[in-house]
């Protein structure tokens, strides 16, 4: 009881963020010794673990993408691959934040690919309209010489010769007579405020479909986004014999659920603030309109801006594939990895003993050549800015908190009290539990709601002898849709700052993706994730509670 207390009062004030969240997650360092839940040293040793070791090794490549601008040459190279058309624009622009959001975190993403968003956005916006002038209007009839015009104000010139009786709006102008310029201005005038009223809302789309990508390419892979790391590191310290979350199945399972997300909210969007005209999915070629002879001018410019690929761009790349490379051949599964090379130590290396010695290289490997002073890839200061300390002292807080619900015996009380729910379908529970947990990561951040059901969900799936794989991986995946609000998590706030868009347009917009996401999610799990991860067998890893023989599938 004295645990489930510190557990409320945590969940309590993540929630309403009275105080900082990472000082919240000290709480268990503070509490647990005084209420003689756990010694001071063995809580000490719970905040600081694999987690960091590989959180550090991502964020030192991240700071060597971000300060030789690699993410601009693959942010741009994928947007001059699909076109300047207003919807593979927009979707160019997703898929490069997307991408980039698996290997860096999400709101680096963000502030990486926004300021070349808005640099096309403002291009846009200033095109000049042109077609407009001595072009007819075929719902205008010259002949029965009464002509009604749905427009804007209309111009100076125009006014002169509207009779008083008109409206001073000119929302509805009927009279007997216009000249011919003047009519031409009128209807400029209407194509102009139309023109303007689709410019904004691609001007929404772009950046709402921005910081969406930012989160669903961070559930790609396990490095990609804090919920994630945060899951899988819950795995060790509980199931210590569990081995079957990797980089390379987690990006089997989650790479088509990113895919097929990403598509769909693009789709989504473009419907939402664009229209229901899906032509150019079979339209190739065609004339330029002036905002895409516009965008297309800025693209080039600022990729040929950044010249030929410098040494150092090139260092980074080949140590962003080298990471990848070997986290998806250390112990592929399938087949001998290459930790199967130190067979005396098997299990010692994991993914973070990868991260943390390619980032380490960064802190030797010289910026230039022999003929200037000596200048590591990255420095302690560039490494230090964009180290997330919070999160790692959050991310800490939640380690801490499981690992005295599992020594106070309160894991244990709540699955027997979760037993009841065996009665229901497995997929009805998990369903339940992955829109609660949607709902709840709306308000509180990721990490947080994270480290508040984990130690719930675990005892569930034990209580209703569910493998708790097939109940944490997509609950900590529903974790990272945070779509509704701007202080849902730190991308949307980016997005929402530079203010072409309005919460009511990010509320729209996200119920939509979330219930992409939630469909996604269970479409995974129970087709191709259940023989990824053999979900429909309790495994042996996971303890067998009263009642319940374990021979049981």
């Amino acid at each position: 009881w004295r645990c489930a207390f510190v557990m409320l009062l945590m969940a309590v004030y993540w929630v309403t963020e009275v105080i900082p969240l990472s000082m919240t997650a000290m709480l268990p360092a503070i509490l647990f010794p005084i209420l003689g839940i756990m010694k001071s040293s063995n809580v000490a040793r719970a905040y600081f673990n694999n987690f960091h070791f590989l959180l550090v090794g991502v964020i030192c490549l991240g700071t060597s993408i971000e300060k030789w601008g690699l993410h601009r040459r693959i942010a741009l190279r994928l947007v001059t691959i699909v076109g300047v058309n207003p919807a593979w624009l927009m979707l160019g622009f997703m898929s490069g934040c997307s991408f980039l959001s698996m290997w860096v975190q999400n709101t680096s993403a963000v502030t990486m690919v926004m300021p070349i968003v808005e640099a096309v956005l403002q291009q846009i916006l200033k095109a000049k309209k042109s077609g407009c002038s001595g072009k007819d209007n075929p719902n205008l009839q010259l002949e029965g010489r009464l002509i009604t015009l749905h427009i804007g104000q209309p111009s100076l010139e125009c006014r002169k010769i509207i009779p008083p009786a008109c409206p001073a709006s000119g929302i509805c102008l009927e009279y007997s007579f216009l000249e011919e310029s003047c009519l031409n201005l009128l209807v400029c005038a209407s194509v102009e405020a139309s023109s303007n009223h689709k410019d904004r809302m691609l001007c929404k789309a772009m950046c709402i479909g921005i910081a969406y990508s930012s989160s669903i390419g961070g559930i790609t892979t396990l490095p990609g986004t804090s919920p994630n790391l945060i899951f899988s590191e819950y795995l060790n310290q509980i199931y210590p014999d569990c081995n079957d979350i990797n980089f390379g199945n987690w990006l089997l399972l989650c790479l088509p659920i990113s895919v097929m997300m990403l598509l769909l909210t693009w789709i989504w969007l473009y419907w939402l603030f664009i229209g229901s005209d899906f032509k150019f999915l079979w339209q190739c070629g065609g004339k330029m309109s002036e905002k895409e002879k516009a965008a297309k001018k800025v693209i080039e410019e600022e990729y040929n801006s950044l010249g030929a690929m410098r040494p150092q761009e090139i260092i980074t790349g080949v140590v962003f594939v080298l990471m990848v490379l070997l986290w998806l051949t250390r112990s592929p599964g399938f087949m001998p990895g290459w930790a199967s090379l130190f067979p005396n130590h098997s299990g010692y290396m994991t993914d973070s003993t990868v991260a943390l010695m390619l980032g380490f290289l960064l802190f030797i490997i010289p910026a230039y050549g022999p003929s200037r002073k000596y200048e590591a890839m990255i420095s302690w200061e560039e490494f230090q800015a964009l180290m997330p300390w919070k999160v790692a002292l959050l991310v800490g807080g939640g380690f801490a908190l499981a690992e005295g619900t599992k020594e106070s015996g309160l894991s244990l009380w709540v699955a027997e009290l979760l037993t009841p729910l065996g009665n229901l379908p497995v997929l009805a529970t998990i369903t339940i539990a992955s829109i609660i947990v949607t709902t709840m990561t709306e308000l509180t951040s990721n990490a947080a709601t994270s480290n508040i059901f984990l130690p719930i969900l675990a005892p569930l799936a034990e209580a209703i002898h569910v493998n708790p794989l097939y109940v944490l991986i997509p609950t900590t995946l529903c974790t990272s849709f945070s779509f509704l609000l701007p202080v849902s998590n730190p991308p949307n706030a980016v997005v929402f700052s530079y203010g072409h868009i309005s919460i009511l347009d990010m509320v729209k917009a996200g119920l939509g993706v979330n219930v992409i996401g939630l469909l996604a999610v269970m479409l995974a799990v129970g087709t191709w994730g259940v023989p990824l991860f053999s979900l429909n067998t309790y495994p042996d890893w996971a303890p067998v509670l009263p009642g319940f023989n374990s021979t049981m599938p």
